[in-house]
């Protein structure tokens, strides 16, 4: 049996349970500030993608939260935007209709990099053509994010943390399914 208060063993209440619901409307107050300072740091970075980049941006985000490097290797925000300028630089090259590929200096970034790669590859098998423009843009919004969240937090992981409870967040809102895909969910969020 479920009060709602005063629980000494957590239950798995069914989904259809009052108190369920409105813990899901109304997040606690510290979860609500939390999320409100992850969407500071994300919604300059949409600010000047365009609503295909910004289609692209939320499945490119949880793949950055999925990510994991290899051995003993930690990521931190500036190997986030070292992997991301290299990447949109590399994409804005192609765009311009040379191939040449601009390599990060850290080897997390140069990992993380070549992981981003085969992520907007397997978008391509998939059936997802993405455009080297928009691969651009959205890892020059990538870019700007970490570099933001790296002097606003002043935390070595900051960005990959906010990567990691956004992409969460989208997972259990619900009907949002999978995002390893584009198309499958789009973005609520309201951009001036």
């Amino acid at each position: 049996m479920c009060c709602g208060t005063k629980r000494l063993v957590e239950i798995r209440c069914p989904a259809d349970c009052r108190y369920v619901q409105s813990a899901r409307v109304h997040p606690p107050a510290v979860q609500r500030r939390q999320q409100e300072r992850d969407l500071a740091v994300l919604v300059p970075a949409l600010r000047d993608l365009s609503e295909a980049q910004a289609r692209l941006f939320w499945p490119t985000l949880a793949f950055l939260a999925r990510y994991k490097p290899e051995g003993l290797v930690t990521l931190t925000d500036d190997d986030v935007a070292e992997a991301a300028a290299a990447l949109a630089a590399t994409f804005e090259t192609a765009a311009k209709g040379v191939i040449y590929e601009h390599r990060a200096s850290s080897l997390a970034a140069q990992r993380l990099a070549a992981a981003g790669r085969r992520f907007l590859d397997e978008l391509g098998r998939a059936g997802t053509r993405v455009p080297d423009a928009d691969a651009a843009a959205v890892f020059r919004a990538i870019e700007r994010g970490a570099r933001d969240a790296r002097k606003a937090e002043g935390l070595p992981t900051s960005y990959l943390e906010i990567a990691a409870r956004t992409a969460r967040q989208l997972q259990d809102e619900p009907g949002a399914g999978a995002m390893s895909t584009l198309g499958e969910r789009r973005s609520s969020l309201i951009l001036p």
